[in-house]
């Protein structure tokens, strides 16, 4: 299985940085990584298993990326990522790769691990998607975004 693994080290506690991550993802998140036609406003993420992971673009238009399968805090999340090689949302959960991120308290900080793995559960173009989340703008630079948000 090929997987797509980055971390970094926040200075914050574990249920700080879980709580960023979650409550208050359009802060970190980069906001040209949209897949609606308005600019990004929000991006929500349910607190709760079963729960919706979804933009909200400036114009009130609410777009699907995926859904919570386990909210664990402070220590872990896993989302289902339904956006294909297309960056379309599919609703097929058969065809959803999985992000988890778990926050391990290290030193003074937390360690926010990121892996995003099932490619080949996508319908449309899984390379390339694994390619995009795992290149220059991908989850690396987002997480140093993440990162950054503790500074």
């Amino acid at each position: 299985m090929i997987e797509v693994r980055r971390s970094v080290l926040v200075n914050a506690s574990a249920d700080h940085a879980f709580k960023v991550f979650t409550e208050k993802f359009v802060t970190w998140w980069p906001p040209a990584h949209h897949i609606g036609e308005a600019d990004l406003r929000d991006v929500v993420v349910e607190p709760r298993p079963g729960g919706r992971w979804y933009e909200v673009g400036v114009d009130g238009t609410e777009c699907d990326w995926g859904s919570v399968t386990a909210w664990e805090p402070p220590s872990r999340l896993l989302l289902a990522w339904h956006l294909d090689g297309d960056w379309d949302y599919d609703p097929d959960p058969a065809r959803a790769s999985e992000v988890e991120i778990t926050f391990t308290a290290e030193g003074t900080g937390t360690r926010v691990e990121l892996v995003h793995r099932g490619f080949e559960r996508h319908f449309v173009k899984p390379d390339r998607l694994r390619e995009g989340v795992s290149g220059d703008g991908g989850w690396g630079g987002i997480l140093l975004g993440f990162q950054r948000a503790f500074v």
